[in-house]
């Protein structure tokens, strides 16, 4: 089987945050139009169909990857409000909980290949390893983000810039220090979660709530847009190819 991920470019970290704040802004307009019940189990059925897809192809495809992505962030994002809204549960405590459940995985993936390289994604077992961990991270980045701008009181603006200086943080040090590349690349992904949710949450909501009330659905449509001319592009110059 060959790779199934895209190479690691600034066209792929550039689609991350975009799809994470798409999946934020997304995730709270179908839970006010459809209702919370409908709107998790329709994402739910969705995310389904885009992982089988996913893992039924034998090589990386930039439509079908992203869109396994976009999935992801949208369900990620409504399991870490319903533990908030449905359970109750403060933004500290789920965060801790999908810290708990991140390096679960990753110990796993570890204890299984030995590695948790992307680099290495060859083969349906690494796949799945894969798919969970990035599961993780988008919920652990929802309830972070979250539990910055509500919980501590930072606001979305302010969090979001926050975690565009630690998203730089790992990148400094691999660059300038020889940070292990696979810790940094991890690290990054985590803090993209946040990082684009905060800045999308901050365009989306009402200036009551420190946004500048340009509408959830707005906001969702043109990242799509966006999101569609990338992937586009990437779809035919086949520039994240794995060689």
């Amino acid at each position: 089987m060959l790779s199934k991920v895209p190479e690691v470019t600034a066209y792929f970290w550039v689609i991350k945050v975009l799809t994470t704040g798409m999946g934020e802004t997304t995730s709270d307009y179908l839970a006010h139009r459809l209702g919370p019940i409908v709107a998790v189990g329709l994402a739910g059925v969705v995310l389904a169909a885009a992982l089988v897809l996913q893992l039924s192809v034998r090589r990386y495809v930039a439509w079908i990857y992203w869109s396994a992505v976009v999935m992801v962030s949208v369900f990620g994002t409504m399991a870490a409000d319903v533990l908030h809204v449905g359970l109750g549960v403060p933004y500290v405590v789920s965060t801790a909980f999908f810290v708990v459940a991140l390096a679960a995985v990753f110990a796993l993936w570890y204890v299984s290949e030995k590695t948790l390289s992307i680099h290495s994604i060859f083969t349906w077992r690494r796949e799945v390893f894969y798919w969970a961990t990035v599961m993780a991270t988008f919920a652990l980045g929802t309830a972070a983000g979250d539990m910055t701008a509500v919980s501590i009181h930072l606001g979305y603006l302010t969090s979001g810039v926050m975690f565009a200086v630690l998203m730089a943080v790992p990148a400094l040090a691999y660059w300038r220090l020889g940070l292990n590349p696979v810790f940094a690349f991890w690290f990054a992904y985590v803090v993209t979660r946040p990082l684009g949710a905060s800045f999308a949450d901050w365009l989306g909501v009402s200036r009551a709530r420190g946004g500048l009330a340009l509408g959830t659905g707005p906001v969702s449509l043109a990242l799509t847009v966006v999101i569609l001319g990338f992937v586009g592009y990437l779809a035919m110059s086949r520039k994240d190819v794995v060689r």
